[in-house]
């Protein structure tokens, strides 16, 4: 290969990764333009609605909290008080242990009085099977609760257990080790409530991190930053992802994705889909996607809503190995829906999903890692064969150092001037400190997971959850 063909194919290299990068920072840039005005518009519509009517409404419909617990013994106590603490007449609790090694199961027994009862159960969704069977309580005080003991499934399997279970018109499915504050169900019903031309389907919340908070009977007390860097860096990524990503894709009714922390749907359209796919670790946007896709093709004018308001607090990962282990997981599973939805993909059938949702997680979530470590290696590449240009390189890492930082930044300066969490002196500061450093101590592992989600996808054909080692949610206090 002579110089000349050798530098053409340098300089078309070159412009197809400025093409890519100069699309993914544009679109991160509307996107956070979108997602502040929605933000506005959301705080004009609802900071002087009375949530109270809701709550007192005698036509408020009934929710079923469905809450799928697996080794949760840590937490399982705790966060079970926090969804019975709900300020909300018309709800139930169902827990559904989805075969547990260890004592959960008897730690609830012991916590709630429960005994075991005869119950009926419409096997609309095909679930592995009860193992010790149904549990309510023998105290009044919790009537709503109700604790299924079944085989181990996984998550989807369980979830589908609670929708059989359930009898109410909408659920809320939630990861047992997340803490819901009590007007959370206010909130997320109020969209299916609102009168409008488009019949909401499902609704999602913004997950936000408790490590380190104070927790008391299953409320939440205090919001501290937490002590590690990686859950601090965190943080920043949560806030990024919810406030300056979701915010927008719901002004577009383009969500593909509700977060499995917490999710409320229209039960009858769940089941009418299928329920939960239990062959995917991606379940929570899988059922997402199913609904749409099936929606669109019954050409219905529907929205799946979006609500910025902190309402659900999770433990997140404190070390790398349990977080490569879960982002590794959200890869595979983000892999699977994609593909067992491509007929999606760019076709005007499916208007906003085909053309624009879809491509977008095509695009700049499934290959952004992909092209990423193409691009570490075609650099080591020139840096071998001395093409590279050192001035122009610099600038580019500069040029993306600093979108990223900026990034960070705006989505703090959102958080502050929203519902400001971190209320503690110098908490914002510790924040855009971690902003300067997040790049280099949070991404790098997250491109990691992602490489090794991919590798674990087409070469590891065994299905792998991943673990997700509790440490107990918060500081918590009785």
């Amino acid at each position: 290969m002579n110089t000349i063909t050798l530098n053409a194919i340098i300089q078309v290299i070159h412009y197809l990764f400025f093409t890519y990068a100069f699309l993914a920072i544009s679109s991160y840039i509307i996107l956070s333009i979108i997602s502040a005005f929605e933000t506005i518009d959301y705080f004009k519509k609802n900071n002087f609605v009375d949530y109270t009517k809701i709550l007192s409404s005698n036509i408020a419909p009934s929710i079923s909290i469905i809450a799928p617990a697996y080794n949760e013994r840590l937490n399982i106590v705790e966060n079970v008080r926090s969804l019975l603490s709900n300020h909300y007449a018309n709800y139930d609790v169902i827990i559904v242990n989805d075969g547990s090694k260890d004592n959960s199961l008897e730690l609830l027994i012991k916590a709630y009085d429960l005994v075991k009862v005869k119950y009926l159960i419409n096997p609309q969704l095909k679930t592995k099977p009860l193992r010790k069977g149904v549990f309510k309580s023998t105290n009044p005080a919790f009537e709503k609760l109700i604790v299924i003991d079944k085989e181990n499934g996984g998550k989807a399997d369980a979830l589908n257990m609670g929708l059989n279970i359930s009898n109410s018109k909408y659920v809320a499915c939630i990861d047992v080790d997340c803490l819901l504050l009590e007007d959370a169900l206010q909130k997320m019903v109020k969209p299916f409530l609102e009168v409008t031309n488009k019949k909401v389907v499902a609704t999602g919340g913004v997950i936000r991190i408790v490590n380190n908070s104070i927790i008391k009977d299953g409320k939440l007390m205090e919001v501290n930053l937490p002590n590690k860097l990686i859950e601090k860096a965190q943080i920043l990524e949560y806030l990024r992802s919810f406030l300056l990503g979701r915010m927008a894709w719901s002004r577009l009714n383009g969500l593909l994705v509700i977060s499995g922390a917490f999710g409320m749907f229209h039960k009858k359209i769940a089941i009418q889909i299928g329920g939960y796919d239990t062959s995917t670790v991606g379940e929570d946007m899988e059922i997402i996607v199913r609904m749409r896709r099936q929606l669109e093709e019954q050409n219905m004018n529907y929205k799946v809503a979006y609500i910025p308001d902190p309402l659900c607090w999770t433990e997140a990962p404190d070390n790398y190995k349990t977080f490569i282990s879960q982002r590794n997981r959200w890869t595979r599973g983000t892999i699977e829906v994609l593909r067992k939805h491509r007929k999606i993909a760019f076709n005007s059938n499916y208007r906003n999903l085909g053309l624009l949702s879809y491509p977008y997680w095509l695009i700049f979530e499934r290959f952004a890692p992909v092209i990423e470590v193409i691009g570490i290696i075609y650099f080591g590449i020139l840096i071998i064969l001395r093409e590279v240009k050192w001035d122009y390189a610099l600038a580019f890492f500069i040029l993306a150092y600093m979108f990223t930082v900026l990034l960070s930044l705006g989505a703090i300066y959102s958080e502050e001037l929203t519902y400001h969490q971190y209320k503690k002196k110098g908490s914002g500061f510790k924040l855009v400190l971690i902003s300067l450093i997040e790049p280099f101590v949070l991404h790098p592992f997250i491109l990691y997971a992602a490489v090794k989600g991919n590798l674990d996808y087409f070469f590891n054909k065994k299905k792998r959850w991943g673990e997700m080692t509790r440490k107990g949610m918060g500081n918590i206090t009785k």
